[in-house]
């Protein structure tokens, strides 16, 4: 199927990494890439108005079309006239498949060729998902850019495991391919494989055969190291269509960007930076802070004096303090804006510095003044996060 309003225009690459800058167009817009994609799962972004994230410099989101189909349901948006006008959002929307989400709920869901029975995580009730029910799902809501629906295998998988997934994985994608009807939609694969570089090959192999408009490297940030993480996203882009997008799932911490980036990656997206922010970790550029600690009590300056935003601009880190230690809303509106201006600002540095050829100074200079989380604490951290959303199911 030939879709009609999407392109994708390289305009730089840098010598010395892989990273490149482009024009991503599509139906709402063109996008210039390296870009971040906030995380609206249930059509917002959360405390943050559609102008708010604008104001951020964010212009294209992420929605979920799992959270969707249960609430408000599909045919309501349909009826509100699509995602776009429901949310009150008037730039590109990439939703994805479903497939994460209901991986994700361990011990409610079966898995056949055919699709996934589940059980959802809010009411109990039982719902089917396939890749024709997930691509039809994904058209009434009339996002941009649609994900096909994959199965996703949990860090550590055996090989075995995520051979068996890699095949049902491919067998979906073209099912999902074949039931697509809307013209003005790119439908993109996704590359699986966990952390064997012969799975990903094969997968590149199948999926690019099939001719998909773009391409995401998913199953991974789920657990693995961040150099693992960094060396599979590297060697997967490198396989992928130079002229075509490539999407890194799933990925947001401030150096992880940076480094993927070099590596050649596209799109990324990430409820990281607002999760965090709503529990008062705030990125500056040596690294996050805690805003409860009691060392900001009495500091009468913003968190960060280079940041432009709104939150920067009029209150201290003083104010930020209380309101976080009075559980004040006010406190999670101010801290997102903050962390999605603050990676809006870091993804323009970079295609900036693409464009005008210093990337590769200002990646080592990004990487030597952030100091990114402990490795350790991150992937405590991370594991914690899953077993709250099992227990949450």
């Amino acid at each position: 199927m030939t879709v009609s309003h999407a392109s994708f225009n390289i305009t730089k690459t840098c010598r010395g990494s892989q990273a490149r800058t482009a024009e991503l167009v599509t139906p709402h817009g063109a996008v210039p890439t390296p870009v971040f994609l906030p995380v609206g799962s249930q059509g917002s972004v959360k405390t943050l108005t559609p102008n708010e994230v604008r104001d951020t410099g964010m212009n294209m989101l992420l929605a979920n079309t799992y959270h969707l189909y249960l609430r408000p349901g599909i045919p309501a948006v349909e009826r509100a006239g699509g995602l776009h006008k429901f949310m009150a959002w008037d730039g590109p929307i990439l939703t994805d498949s479903g497939g994460y989400q209901v991986f994700s709920l361990a011990g409610l869901r079966r898995v056949n060729d055919e699709g996934v029975v589940f059980r959802s995580h809010i009411d109990g009730s039982e719902h089917t998902f396939t890749p024709e029910l997930s691509v039809q799902y994904q058209e009434s809501l009339g996002a941009d850019i649609i994900m096909v629906f994959d199965e996703c295998s949990a860090a550590g998988s055996s090989y075995d495991r995520l051979e068996q997934a890699l095949k049902r994985t491919h067998r979906w994608a073209e099912r999902c391919l074949k039931s697509q009807r809307r013209c003005d939609q790119a439908l993109y694969g996704i590359v699986q494989g966990g952390v064997f570089p012969e799975l990903r090959k094969r997968s590149v192999e199948f999926l690019t055969s099939l001719d998909f408009p773009g391409y995401a490297i998913g199953g991974l940030s789920v657990g693995e190291p961040k150099q693992s993480t960094y060396d599979v996203a590297g060697e997967t882009a490198a396989l992928l269509p130079e002229d075509k997008p490539r999407y890194l799932m799933g990925v947001g911490s401030p150096e992880d960007l940076v480094e993927c980036v070099s590596r050649g990656i596209d799109i990324f997206d990430s409820a990281l930076p607002t999760r965090v922010a709503r529990n008062g970790a705030l990125y500056t550029p040596s690294g996050r802070i805690n805003i409860f600690n009691a060392q900001f009590s009495e500091l009468q300056q913003p968190i960060d004096a280079t940041c432009s935003c709104y939150t920067c601009r009029t209150f201290s880190a003083a104010y930020l303090h209380h309101l976080f230690k009075a559980k004040e809303l006010l406190a999670y509106r101010l801290a997102t804006i903050h962390n999605l201006t603050f990676i809006s600002k870091l993804m323009r540095q970079m295609r900036e510095t693409i464009l005008d050829g210093t990337f590769l100074s200002f990646r080592e200079d990004f990487l030597v003044n952030y100091q990114p989380t402990d490795e350790i604490t991150r992937l405590d951290q991370k594991q914690k996060w899953f077993q709250s959303r099992n227990n949450n199911s």
